[in-house]
């Protein structure tokens, strides 16, 4: 297992009845993607809740791009998987005795559990982690990098870790891999991201000649702290969905003039709102108001999100936030069938890093932790076929060079020319720049030079994919293409040495 967030972890779990598991972590045990998820995790619960509904607004979310039978099994499947994260003794928040929800944008229904007010993904981390700490079959290794996999005639055999504490590359024999590691926020200057979201999953199984899919959908969430000095904070859609406002320099509330939801409207309208009035007014930022809010209720229902902001001089309950949105998921990635089953044989991927076309054009909030255990639990299932099998003797898929580049300077691109505003020729200007990128051999490869690769191949391929895709859908809008077309309702695909084609 590739990546210690919930996707690698419930897999793991799931797997190791039937033998070793190995799961690796880039960096510590607890950095991951899932260790920052704030809002909550969605499924139908509640009395006023059916599967059926969250289905419809998921659907919806996606604009035209869910794959149906995907977001199915993550709907029904969903409450059960929240069960069993109870029963392994996850403290989600409560109303009495009473599990509390919470309503986020494009939700139709108040369905979203969180735990510790804000700190959701990390109460689900634990709790996994405590589970698999159970089971003697796994194994755990942190500050191990996976640079590449291991291949032979089409299958993959292990990976190749890049330990950075010993300074050496090591190989890792395995009858099986699972990818799960998260995210690409990275790729880009401003992102809510942990540092170790380089998209190194995608970047590797693209080397080995996996299948690549819809990888232009990148989604911004619209709300991050904007401060000098100060990380892009996530400040969660749950704000908004407990009453908070947007509000322009001015301050004057706005989202009612891109669309009748106003601050629940989907992350996609939300952002490219917020860009539309940040140019308008020349401003380099906009703000989130929860002044008019109760400041108790505030304190304890966002107890991280406001001490963060507090620590950098804003205090939410008496002053709006300066707010910006950044890079925050990737709806691409990796393409697997419904069991995080790969083109390439015993390689399976699962959560953020994979395409599962669960998230259609824009994934709807608090469905990517839920996708993490339902997807994750799936992959563990399918992989119990290679339980016992012969390791393959694999070979890395090539010589590996590195960009001759600054970090700063291809994440600044592909904020620039790749990001919520896209256009045909910024989207050439940037596929040109990075196919003209010199590349180099190391005497020593380093983690951040893996990195930088994965950065620089992730940032290409998304140019790549956002400029065949002729149209406006999602995440994805083209300044000279603003409306959707009816022959791109389908999945962008792409693999290594090929150009981008589009599938149902």
């Amino acid at each position: 297992m590739v990546g210690a967030g919930v996707a690698g972890m419930r897999a793991a779990i799931e797997l190791a009845p039937a033998g070793k598991v190995l799961l690796v972590a880039k960096d510590t045990l607890e950095e991951s993607s899932s260790q920052y998820a704030q809002g909550g995790i969605a499924a139908a619960l509640s009395d006023e809740d059916r599967v059926e509904l969250h289905e419809q607004d998921t659907i919806a979310a996606g604009d035209g791009l869910c794959d149906a039978p995907a977001v199915k099994i993550l709907v029904k499947e969903g409450p059960a998987a929240i069960q069993q994260l109870i029963a392994w003794g996850t403290q989600f928040d409560r109303e009495g005795t009473h599990l509390a929800f919470t309503r986020e944008g494009a939700h139709s229904r108040r369905r979203v559990l969180h735990a510790h007010g804000d700190s959701t993904g990390r109460e689900i981390t634990r709790a996994l982690y405590f589970k698999a700490q159970t089971l003697p079959n796994i194994a755990f290794r942190s500050f191990s990098a996976i640079t590449d996999l291991l291949v032979k005639d089409g299958a993959v055999a292990g990976a190749i870790a890049c330990d950075e504490k010993a300074r050496c590359s090591i190989p890792i024999q395995a009858r099986a891999v699972l990818l799960a590691t998260g995210g690409l926020g990275r790729v880009y200057a401003d992102t809510t991201n942990p540092d170790v979201a380089t998209g190194d999953g995608v970047a590797t199984a693209y080397f080995a000649g996996a299948e690549i899919g819809d990888l232009e959908f990148v989604q911004f969430h619209p709300t991050a702290l904007h401060l000098e000095g100060a990380p892009r904070f996530l400040l969660s859609e749950a704000l908004r969905g407990e009453g908070a406002y947007l509000r322009n320099a001015a301050g004057e509330r706005f989202m009612e003039r891109f669309h009748a939801m106003r601050e629940l409207a989907p992350r996609d309208i939300v952002s490219r709102a917020i860009v539309s009035e940040m140019r308008r007014e020349g401003s380099p930022h906009v703000f989130l108001d929860l002044t008019h809010l109760d400041a108790d209720f505030v304190r304890q229902r966002f107890p991280r999100i406001y001490q963060t902001c507090l620590r950098h001089g804003v205090d939410l309950t008496k002053q709006p936030a300066p707010i910006h949105p950044a890079a925050h998921y990737s709806m691409g990635g990796v393409r697997t069938d419904l069991d995080g089953r790969t083109n390439l044989d015993r390689l399976y991927a699962a959560g953020e890093v994979a395409a599962t076309g669960v998230h259609g054009a824009n994934r709807l909030a608090s469905n990517s932790l839920l996708e993490g255990l339902v997807y994750g639990a799936r992959a563990g299932r399918a992989m119990l076929q290679w339980a016992g099998s012969e390791f393959l003797e694999g070979e890395p898929p090539g010589e590996t060079c590195f960009p001759d580049e600054n970090e700063e300077a291809l994440r600044k691109l592909a904020m620039e020319k790749c990001g919520i505003l896209r256009s045909g020729p910024d989207l050439q200007q940037a596929v040109d720049a990075l196919s003209s990128t010199r590349m180099l051999a190391a005497a020593e490869p380093r983690r951040r030079l893996y990195e930088l690769r994965s950065i620089h191949t992730l940032a290409a391929l998304i140019a790549r994919c956002a400029l065949a895709r002729e149209e406006s859908r999602g995440a994805h809008y083209r300044t000279d293409f603003p409306e959707k077309r009816a022959e791109f309702r389908k999945h962008s695909v792409i693999r290594r040495g090929g150009e981008v084609s589009f599938t149902d």
